[in-house]
């Protein structure tokens, strides 16, 4: 399948006309680093607070969403992710809704609490489904607690060879949804927001910035549309490349994120029922004659899905730092990618991939080359001829001083295929 497929579906003038008719008015980022300034994040062994572990759910063909018959119970599957459930959690929670719509029954059990089975239990109550929670582990103790969170919906979602027509049609509805929703949260104490982020490169083109490091699970869903993110010429930016770019990113941070998430799953009727699952035939023992299944990875074993296998994910957060709110994403000098995301419960170090992991034991050597990482690329700010990443240094180009200074969203929301290229 061509690489350019999804952009034929979900192109940036259907997306702008669709987002732009139904969308709220665009939220405005946090006030960013001063002109004058743009902070340098202390990096040290002693500034590591934790250090977590989660397992993305990746499955070769996408995430799947379909309903089948067990019996005399109907269960749709909302499964499959990858690095992308928190993104498209409300998209695919809003085709499970759908899906379930001409049930006769109004009671839905939601099997899973994580980001998934929460936006999914939601979507199920907004169209007056009676809906129970039914889940190993609640928040803040799921794998969606441990996600670095940006707004990345092809973040390790699909393998090119898997895909299909009809999941691309899937992911194209999904994504709308998603990127909708979360613009109407942001800015709301919801733990949605918007950040400056920065990126940079030794060339420009039309397709892409640079390779987004999606290696062997590289979706094949094109994110090569020319976007317009701010452009820093040599000598604008404190970057390790011969440009810069910034653009505004959607940040969520998880803890916020499905701690509201509960509250109003909670307070519009619903229930939670601390259970585990081992086989199918366990869900017969439940009421509810509909059944969403959004244990993710568990689908590997209490479905039989053969094909999900974990892509181990590590964060190493350092303490808050006053100043520190823009996010980077790209390469450290001398090599290794990196994205640093300040939230307000730390600021954090990604991004670790190890497919076929199982383990949750945090790898020592990857908080290592995250920490060392960091630090070459603070230090290359702060030793950049620019002098802009010097703390209280006066940036000496006005184009510098513009982006800066300028409020930095647009007057509508960049197209979703803008956060095509960001991993979480």
């Amino acid at each position: 399948m061509k690489r350019r497929t999804l952009i034929k579906t979900v192109g940036a003038a259907a997306l702008g006309s669709s987002l732009g008719a139904c969308s709220p008015a665009w939220r405005r980022l946090p006030a960013g680093p001063a002109a004058w300034s743009l902070p340098l994040l202390r990096v040290a062994p002693d500034r590591v607070i934790r250090t977590t572990v989660g397992l993305r759910p990746f499955r070769p063909a996408g995430f799947r969403v379909a309903a089948e018959r067990l019996d005399e119970k109907t269960v749709i599957h909302n499964y499959g992710h990858g690095g992308a459930g928190i993104s498209l959690s409300w998209g695919t929670g809003r085709l499970v809704s759908e899906l379930a719509e001409p049930h006769p029954s109004r009671q839905a059990a939601v099997i899973g609490a994580g980001a998934v089975g929460l936006a999914t239990a939601r979507q199920l109550q907004r169209r007056g489904f009676d809906a129970t929670i039914y889940a190993r582990a609640l928040p803040p103790d799921t794998t969606s607690n441990m996600a670095y969170a940006g707004f990345s919906p092809l973040s390790n979602l699909v393998s090119a060879p898997e895909r299909t027509p009809a999941f691309d049609a899937q992911f194209d509805r999904a994504v709308r949804t998603s990127y909708e929703q979360m613009q109407r949260l942001a800015g709301a104490g919801r733990g949605v927001s918007w950040v400056t982020t920065y990126t940079w490169t030794n060339r420009l083109s039309g397709r892409r910035v640079e390779d987004p490091g999606l290696d062997e699970t590289e979706s094949g869903l094109d994110p090569g549309l020319d976007v317009g993110p701010t452009v820093l010429q040599p000598g604008e930016h404190p970057f390790p490349g011969t440009y810069a770019l910034c653009r505004p990113t959607l940040r969520i941070e998880p803890s916020i994120f499905l701690g509201r998430l509960m509250e109003e799953f909670l307070l519009f009727g619903g229930r939670v029922r601390i259970r585990d699952f081992a086989t199918p035939r366990d869900l017969m023992s439940l009421d509810e004659p509909l059944i969403a299944n959004c244990t993710g990875l568990g689908s590997r074993a209490l479905f039989g899905d053969e094909t999900m296998t974990p892509i181990k994910g590590q964060l190493t957060f350092l303490a808050p730092q006053s100043g520190i709110d823009y996010s980077l994403e790209g390469s450290a000098p001398g090599g290794g990618r990196l994205g640093i995301l300040p939230r307000s419960d730390g600021i954090a170090l990604g991004h670790v991939m190890e497919r076929g992991d199982w383990s949750l034991e945090p790898i020592e050597e990857a908080i290592a080359t995250r920490l060392d990482r960091a630090g070459r690329l603070m230090a290359a700010m702060a030793d950049h001829p620019s002098g802009l990443g010097r703390v209280a240094a006066a940036p000496q180009s006005p184009a510098m001083r513009a982006a800066l200074e300028r409020d930095p969203v647009p007057a509508t929301p960049p197209p979703v295929e803008s956060f095509f290229d960001i991993q979480s």
